[in-house]
């Protein structure tokens, strides 16, 4: 029997009069009847829709898009429960944003899919949406999109791969990527030993199963409430999945009945929760970028003091790489996945907080156990005793920046040492295996104009790569810092997001090769120790690069994106920028 949740939201059930998509297909005019029309030109009959809700279910399947390549055929279990629910459901594809495929990077075009998700629900005759998402920004851009639009809407995550495995060896998604490249330049393996850990390390449709940034926003979603409860941690291969996905279409009906829209869902507290869940987990530094940006589209002012302080609470207790030595998702879900992790932490939780289920945060935490606590840690047992970020300030980055120390070594929680200047990556590349480059391992790495209208879109190049000659004495991590992101299954002492960009005159812009860099994450703090005479010289000097784009949507992007401690929306897309849009007009 379904749940009826009505009360709970503060809402009657609606009627099929009350439907939006009545508006299309009930009305007795001109204007329907041709809607009618070219549904029955589809081959749908009046049984179909009448008195039905319509389900949009937006598909980021593409052949190229290697995450969701199970959703080709995932769209049809939803498209089942939705049938079973008595909805009728309606696909609409949108941009599938391959993470490792899209240059120059799948960062610039998650607001065009935001916009794509809104739009297409907005101007088609839907009552609710079900968003099917996964792979890095497409978790962010649905549920931005959806926000907007504000129509019932359920989440559903593609889920994690299964894990990599190599001459007896468990592989991880790009953790072990970085990690056997950097063997293979330091000639510790040979061309043949890679090319068999790249056919090993992916071995299933899925994303990445490493903590990276498409489980981080999995699970944050989960998090949030946005998908059924603990349906973020189900790997992509698992049949529970398939069951998963049918749930889902059966519950997105009933929530149009109830409608149950993201604004009952999502505000302060739940956003909260969100980041109580990133730190706990291990997440992806991407994490802030994208939960600001979701926030702001619900009106919430979420920003870098809200990480924080979190990260000042909540310690690491998923024990899953990067930020964990041994585990990886499938792991967690068999340790008891998101539920049992948001568990132990529920005294940092809102449990009050109601999910797309109809069930509170503590309802669901209330019935969640831990069955590998090595794998999932109490909180008095954490793998970091601070949460997994820690926002940086200082005259380097005045708006802020990012370090993932529970990812790095420990000796560079503290650190000073000369910079290393790059302009442009062409720049590092080149240089970066020189045996006669002027390096240390107490050097720090440089990268400028990678933010996100110098990059452009902020590209994932944060990580940058050891030098050669480094490797070849052992050193495995070093200081680096950059305006650029880096991707959520790297790890390393990455200092990333600096804020403003130099691409715009941030201070990033006036670091000299030579010039000290000074770094304390426990004191929060990054400085460039350069007197601010000579600083005042360098800016009078300094000139803007040229633009990135002067026609197209990378034009349009460049004249409008927020800097990455606002979100990196698109400034007319938050929800601050205007009054809500207007039904569309139908005669």
């Amino acid at each position: 029997m379904a749940q009826d949740n009505s009360a709970k939201n503060g809402k009657s059930k609606i009627t099929p009069e009350q439907l939006r998509s009545y508006r299309w297909l009930g009305e007795d005019d001109l204007r329907s009847s041709s809607h009618r029309s070219r549904f029955m030109q589809i081959g749908f009959s009046e049984e179909d829709w009448a008195g039905r809700p319509l389900i949009a279910i937006v598909n980021t399947w593409s052949d190229i898009n290697q995450c969701h390549s199970h959703f080709k055929h995932r769209v049809d279990d939803i498209k089942r429960g939705i049938l079973q629910a008595g909805g009728l459901p309606i696909e609409l594809p949108a941009i599938s944003l391959s993470e490792p495929i899209v240059k120059p990077s799948a960062m610039l075009y998650r607001n065009f899919l935001a916009m794509e998700t809104e739009e297409l629900l907005r101007s088609h005759p839907i009552d609710g949406a079900v968003l099917m998402g996964g792979c890095d920004k497409t978790t962010p851009a649905l549920l931005m999109g959806a926000i907007s639009m504000n129509i019932p809407a359920i989440y559903v995550p593609a889920g994690p791969m299964l894990r990599g495995h190599w001459r007896g060896k468990t592989l991880g998604s790009g953790s072990d990527s970085w990690k056997y490249w950097d063997d293979l330049r330091a000639g510790e393996i040979e061309r043949e030993d890679w090319n068999e850990v790249m056919g090993g390390i992916a071995r299933s449709y899925g994303t990445c199963m490493t903590m990276g940034t498409a489980a981080t926003m999995m699970s944050i979603a989960d998090s949030i409430g946005m998908c059924l409860n603990g349906a973020s941690s189900i790997p992509a291969a698992d049949s529970g999945h398939i069951r998963m996905c049918s749930a889902s279409g059966r519950r997105i009906v009933e929530m149009v009945w109830d409608d149950f829209k993201p604004s009952d869902i999502l505000n302060r507290k739940a956003y909260e929760n969100g980041v109580s869940a990133a730190m706990a987990m291990g997440c992806s530094t991407n994490a802030i970028i994208h939960l600001i940006a979701m926030a702001r589209r619900s009106g919430v002012d979420l920003s870098l003091n809200d990480f924080e302080l979190k990260s000042r609470r909540v310690p690491v207790i998923a024990n899953v790489r990067p930020s964990g030595d041994k585990y990886l998702m499938e792991d967690f879900f068999y340790a008891g996945g998101l539920p049992a992790m948001l568990a132990q932490i529920k005294d940092e939780l809102h449990t009050d907080c109601i999910t797309v289920s109809g069930k509170t945060i503590g309802d669901v935490v209330a019935r969640a156990e831990v069955y590998n606590d090595d794998v999932i840690r109490t909180t008095g047992n954490p793998i970091y005793a601070e949460g997994a970020l820690a926002v940086l300030k200082g005259s380097l980055a005045p708006d802020g920046c990012v370090i993932k120390p529970s990812a790095c070594e420990e000796r560079l929680l503290k650190h000073q040492g000369p910079a290393l200047v790059y302009d442009n990556y062409e720049e590092l590349k080149a240089s970066i295996d020189d045996p006669e480059l002027d390096v240390t391992a107490d050097t720090v790495l440089v990268l400028r104009n990678a933010g996100p209208k110098g990059g452009p879109g902020m590209p994932e190049w944060g990580m940058l790569p050891i030098p050669q000659k480094l490797l070849k004495q052992g050193v495995r991590d070093m200081v680096r810092i950059s305006d650029a992101r880096m991707s959520g299954t790297s790890y390393g002492a990455c200092i990333l997001h600096v804020a403003p960009e130099s691409y715009v005159g941030g201070a990033l812009a006036l670091v000299k090769t030579g010039d000290i860099i000074a770094v304390d994450v426990a004191a929060r703090s990054i400085d460039l120790q350069v007197d601010q005479a000579e600083l005042q010289r360098r800016r009078d000097e300094w000139q803007q690069p040229q633009a990135r784009y002067e026609r197209g949507y990378g034009w349009m992007f460049s004249r409008h994106i927020l800097q990455a401690d606002s979100g990196c929306d698109f400034d007319f897309l938050e929800t601050s920028h205007g009054r809500p849009v207007d039904e569309p007009a139908i005669f």
